[in-house]
């Protein structure tokens, strides 16, 4: 251990300890540590009750990866009280690749209306490299008749990488067109940001 880095008993101290201002510190340190230190120490700030902490500790199990901490972040997602929290996972599980986080984060964007963790599941998909053609379509289309506005720029915004890497002919073709013709719909939205956010899709 590197004099830089608390033992991982002192780790734990601060990360149980209810204050905030020790939990961060310490949970920002568990990067200098291997998987099979950090990780229980990640999942216990998942059990802390500032969602601050907890949010500190989702995004941690994106960088320190491993089945305890994927189940773990499926919780999270599903079940937590906090849309911060949630939204932070749902940016840890894409980092699990595109294949296997894909159906858990399609389900959670088709239950949850809240604009955060919407938001944050179409950010981490969007330049996905792993990311179908068909997948991003599909996620386009439950974005744009949400009701919050800046969900529906971030389905503009998906659409348009369709537009920008469809090839003219061959695989992908066809999702060009329908994102095509969905951002040629937005265009008559009631929000400037979503007509916006359609037209430089469609310039592309």
């Amino acid at each position: 251990m590197t004099a830089s880095v608390p033992e991982p008993e002192a780790l734990w101290l601060a990360i149980t300890s209810g204050d905030p201002s020790r939990s961060m510190p310490a949970l920002a340190a568990l990067r200098e540590l291997p998987e099979e230190q950090a990780i229980p120490l990640l999942l216990l700030g998942l059990e802390q009750s500032t969602f601050l902490v907890r949010s500190l500790a989702c995004s941690g199990l994106g960088f320190k990866r491993s089945e305890a901490g994927w189940d773990a972040l499926l919780r999270v997602l599903n079940h937590d009280g906090d849309d911060n929290v949630r939204a932070e996972a749902a940016n840890a599980l894409a980092s699990y690749g595109a294949e296997r986080a894909w159906p858990p984060l399609r389900d959670a964007f088709a239950a949850n209306e809240h604009w955060l963790v919407r938001c944050s599941i179409l950010s981490a998909l969007a330049e996905h490299p792993d990311m179908p053609a068909a997948w991003l379509l599909e996620l386009g289309r439950m974005a744009i008749p949400s009701m919050d506005g800046t969900v529906r720029v971030g389905g503009a915004e998906i659409l348009g990488r369709l537009v920008r890497e469809g090839p003219v002919t061959g695989p992908g073709s066809e999702e060009a067109a329908a994102a095509r013709a969905l951002l040629q719909g937005l265009q008559a939205d009631g929000d400037h940001r979503v007509v916006a956010a359609a037209l430089d899709a469609l310039q592309a």
